[in-house]
């Protein structure tokens, strides 16, 4: 079964290709099965292989910087963390008709994160929080600049145009005046100026693992980079809610000018998603019109 497509001028690949891959470049683990993985993920496919390992392939050409960074930058990481990072075990190279490099990592056990999956949604609220003030505290010398690799990171307004075009997009499914003055809002809020940050760029609950009701792993560092952390805030909306929110919130500490850029980060991430991925990615769009429900919901009673 090969990975569903994504993109329109994405590479194709599937266990066949995996297969052939490793053989040529990993002969040790080409004897174990391999099979596709379900996810909502829309830069790589990921294949697990035999039941300790996970193949990654960049779908699209954007995607392509993501693997040496990830090797570059996952084992400095990790020792600073309390959250479990994957494992870069082996870089593979181009070949057997696949043009760009790929990866091979340990695998993670645990599912994807969801409010019904967290035993506790006010402590996997607070254990993610501690996540990233620990990620912010790490020295950031020789990371990427958000500004240099176009990056989430950046002034919030660098995302306007395409966020408003997808407003416009999505006047049947929502409310364009709602959004466009929550949009604002946040638009209005006072840019990062303390010293850059790292933040992981794309903190949604596919990119969260649980394990035994708590978080237990973050992984897909693909967005990965130094500058205005307020992106990762999107968790706060994507995946909390009430009390685990607030929870979320008091535990990192962050002003109100951040917390606004944060769900400004949160509604364009999920607006932009939808009219792209709406016919190729449900799980995906699902989680994404929920990040916007409760958006408008928390905007309602405000």
């Amino acid at each position: 079964m090969p990975n569903t497509k994504m993109h329109a001028n994405e590479i194709p690949t599937d266990a066949a290709l995996v297969h052939r891959l490793l053989a040529a470049q990993f002969p040790q683990w080409a004897d174990l099965p391999v099979r596709p993985v379900e996810s909502s993920g829309t830069d790589n496919a990921i294949y697990r292989l035999g039941e300790n390992l996970a193949v990654r392939l960049p779908r699209i050409d954007w995607a392509v910087g993501q693997v040496k960074k990830e090797h570059t930058w996952l084992p400095r990481l990790a020792p600073h963390l309390p959250l479990a990072l994957p494992t870069p075990l082996a870089m593979g190279a181009p070949g057997a008709g696949y043009p760009w490099h790929w990866s091979i990592y340990q695998w993670l056990e645990g599912e994807n994160a969801s409010l019904e999956k967290l035993a506790d949604p006010v402590q996997a609220a607070v254990d993610l929080a501690q996540f990233i003030k620990a990620l912010q505290g790490i020295d950031t010398t020789g990371g990427p600049l958000a500004a240099e690799h176009n990056l989430r990171g950046q002034p919030l307004i660098t995302r306007d145009a395409p966020t408003r075009k997808a407003i416009a997009a999505l006047d049947d499914m929502f409310d364009p005046r709602a959004l466009t003055a929550i949009w604002e809002t946040a638009l209005a809020a006072p840019d990062w100026e303390d010293d850059p940050a790292w933040f992981h760029g794309d903190m949604l609950p596919g990119n969260l693992l649980v394990k035994d009701g708590r978080l237990s792993a973050v992984f897909d560092f693909a967005g990965l980079g130094v500058g205005d952390p307020a992106p990762d805030l999107m968790i706060a909306w994507a995946l909390f809610s009430d009390d685990s929110r607030a929870a979320f919130r008091e535990t990192l500490g962050v002003d109100d000018a951040t917390w606004a850029r944060g769900r400004g980060h949160a509604l364009s991430q999920a607006l932009i998603f939808i009219p792209y991925y709406l016919d190729t990615n449900p799980r995906g769009v699902a989680q994404a019109r929920r990040t916007v429900e409760s958006i408008l919901a928390e905007q309602a009673i405000s």
